[in-house]
C-alpha cells in the first residue's frame, strides 16, 4: 500500500463502492462566538463561521479513506481565472507545500464538483488538480496537527493558495482565526488494484497542467502552464458558438452584448462551483455570473455590459480583487 508520508498512524483504505463523510448537527447551547482575527488571503469575501458553532468540533472524526470510482465528470480540463487545469485521472501520489485557506457559511448546502452539497461541518476539501473524490492528509507547518480530508470540489484559483478546507477541518488545523496556513498536502494512494482510473481526456492545447503558483509539489506532478498568449487563446475559442445560459434565474435565456469570461469546464458541476465562488468574491459586481453552455463547454460569464468601456473598467476591477484580468466575449 502506498500511502503519503507522515508522522502519524497511516490511515487504513477500506474498500467500497461509495463514501460519506460523517458530520455533526449543530446544537442550540453554548454556541461559540468567533470573530477572525485577520484574513490573510484566507477565507472568502463576506465569508466566515456559522452563527452557531457545534460545542464539538474537535470530535468530529477524520474521513475515511476508501476506494471510491472516480468522479465521471469532475476530473475533465477545464480553465478557471486565466490559468488551465487538467486534473488526475488516477489517485496518485502528491506531496505540495502552501497555504491552506478555509470556506464557511456562504457556501454551506452549495453543490460541489462532485455534485454533493457542501456541508461546512464535514471533513472535506477542494483542491484544483487531484481527483475527486480522493483522500488527504493535511499538515499544518505551524503546530503540526494533522487531518484527513474527502477531496469533492474545485479550487482554490488564488496564486499561493493549495487546497481549501472546510469550516471543521480548517477547525482541527487551527487555522480559523487566522483565515489561512501554511500545510502540507500529502495524497493517500490505495494500493494497486483499489480501483480503476478514468479514461484519460484530452488535455487543453495538448498539455497537462496542474496547480503550483505559490507552491512546491512533487511526486512527478505536472507543471502548470500559464503563458498568457496561450490562455487568452483557450479563453477565446471557448468563447465561439451559440450558448445557452444558466445561473442567477436566467436558465435558458440567451443574452447579447459584452461578457467578461473568468472559466470554461468541460464539466457543468465545475463550472457552476467556480460561478458559486465568485458570486461571493464578486459581490460588488452589478451584473450576474452565468454558467453558459456551448459545444459541450461550460463557461462562467459575467455580463453582458451596454459597452467594450464598461467591461473593461470591470475587468480592471476584477483584475485588481483576484489577480486574474477576465477575457472579452461578444454575442
Amino acid at each position: 500500500m502506498l500511502l503519503a508520508a507522515c508522522g502519524t498512524q497511516p490511515p487504513v483504505v477500506e474498500r467500497s463502492p461509495s463514501a460519506t463523510s460523517e458530520t455533526v448537527k449543530t446544537t442550540p447551547k453554548a454556541p461559540r462566538k468567533l470573530v477572525p482575527t485577520r484574513r490573510g488571503g484566507g477565507y472568502y469575501k463576506d465569508d466566515g463561521p456559522a452563527d452557531e458553532i457545534p460545542d464539538n468540533l474537535d470530535d468530529i472524526p477524520d474521513a475515511t479513506p476508501r476506494a471510491e470510482p472516480l468522479h465521471r465528470f469532475a476530473n475533465k480540463p477545464y480553465v478557471a481565472l486565466g490559468r488551465s487545469y487538467v486534473p488526475n485521472t488516477r489517485v496518485q501520489p502528491l506531496h505540495e507545500t502552501g497555504i491552506a485557506s478555509w470556506y464557511g457559511r456562504k457556501f454551506h448546502g452549495q453543490r460541489t464538483s462532485i455534485g454533493e452539497p457542501y456541508d461546512m461541518f464535514s471533513m472535506t476539501a477542494a483542491h484544483p488538480t487531484l481527483a475527486i473524490p480522493s483522500y488527504v492528509r493535511v499538515t499544518s507547518v505551524r503546530n503540526g496537527r494533522s487531518v484527513i480530508v474527502r477531496v469533492i470540489d474545485r479550487g482554490p484559483f488564488h496564486v499561493g493558495r493549495v487546497i481549501d478546507l472546510s469550516y471543521a477541518a480548517a477547525w482541527k488545523l487551527g487555522i480559523i482565526d487566522d483565515g489561512s496556513g501554511q500545510v502540507e498536502v500529502d495524497a493517500i494512494v490505495p494500493d494497486e488494484g483499489g480501483f480503476p482510473p478514468l479514461r484519460p481526456s484530452l488535455a487543453l492545447g495538448g498539455s497537462a497542467a496542474s496547480h503550483t503558483d505559490g507552491a512546491t509539489a512533487s511526486s512527478g506532478t505536472p507543471t502548470l502552464r500559464s503563458e498568457p498568449d496561450e490562455i487568452e487563446a483557450l479563453s477565446r475559442q471557448f468563447a465561439l458558438g451559440d450558448s445557452a445560459s444558466t445561473g442567477a434565474g436566467n436558465a435558458g435565456v440567451e443574452l447579447r452584448g459584452v461578457f467578461l469570461q473568468l472559466g470554461a469546464f468541460s464539466s457543468a458541476d465545475n463550472a457552476e462551483s467556480l460561478r458559486a465562488h465568485l458570486t461571493r468574491e464578486l459581490d460588488w459586481v452589478g451584473e450576474p455570473l452565468r454558467v453558459v453552455a456551448a459545444n459541450g463547454m461550460y463557461r462562467v460569464h459575467l455580463g453582458p455590459y451596454a459597452s467594450r468601456a464598461d467591461a473593461e473598467r470591470n475587468a480592471e476591477r476584477i483584475r485588481q480583487t483576484l489577480g486574474f484580468k477576465p477575457s472579452f466575449v461578444i454575442r
